[in-house]
């Protein structure tokens, strides 16, 4: 089972560092921030895999939901 285990963290690992590659790299913003937000979920995720589910539930909520949603509002007030 540990086997399975440490498979689960280096694919996380791997795909978090692909998602970012991807928010570096997208010309526009919104499918950045969307990338960056996949970080964050990916990161509360790991969180979760090493036993601190505290920091996961406030990763999730917080460095995910709330950033993402305050990047788009701040993404729509400056297209006007």
């Amino acid at each position: 089972m540990s086997n399975l285990i440490g498979f689960a963290h280096v694919a996380i690992l791997v795909i978090m560092i692909i998602a970012a590659f991807l928010a570096v790299g997208y010309k526009k913003i919104l499918p950045s921030v969307i990338a960056l937000a996949v970080v964050s979920l990916l990161l509360s995720l790991e969180f979760y895999l090493l036993h601190a589910p505290d920091v996961a539930i406030a990763e999730a909520g917080i460095g995910a939901g709330l950033t993402m949603a305050i990047f788009i509002f701040a993404i729509q007030a400056t297209r006007k």
